[in-house]
């Protein structure tokens, strides 16, 4: 199942995951989004979303290794994939019809969201 996760580009950007080649997906306090990020499976497929700055799918990553034996604070290492040809711009996802129902609208605060291959694909084009 592919998530789009959320960061603030101020904080941590995509060109920083480029940079870094790998990092952990960390400082999620949610739990639901806590819970998807302990169940995601390695080789997961992944699209970065800078939010409040930008507010745009900006490009695609891919889980490394997930170690969730702290359930509190899973270890999920990702690393970054392309980026994206044509960032994806908030106003865009909102109006795709293939988002309708989304979670992504539904729970907009959650900052790890499950996302379907449809969406991915669509994300990604």
């Amino acid at each position: 199942m592919p998530f789009l996760l959320k960061t603030e580009p101020n904080k941590y950007s995509y060109d920083d995951l480029l940079r870094d080649k790998e990092t952990v997906w960390d400082g999620i306090a949610n739990n639901q989004a806590l819970l998807y990020l302990r169940n995601m499976k390695k080789g997961e497929k992944l699209v970065i979303y800078h939010s409040n700055i930008g507010k745009a799918a900006i490009g695609t990553a891919k889980v490394v290794s997930v170690d969730a034996t702290d359930p509190k604070n899973p270890q999920v290492r990702i690393a970054p994939g392309k980026r994206l040809k044509n960032e994806k711009p908030l106003d865009q996802i909102r109006a795709a019809a293939v988002f309708t129902d989304s979670i992504l609208f539904r729970q907009f605060r959650l900052s790890v969201v499950p996302i379907t291959d449809e969406q991915y694909d669509w994300l990604v084009a």
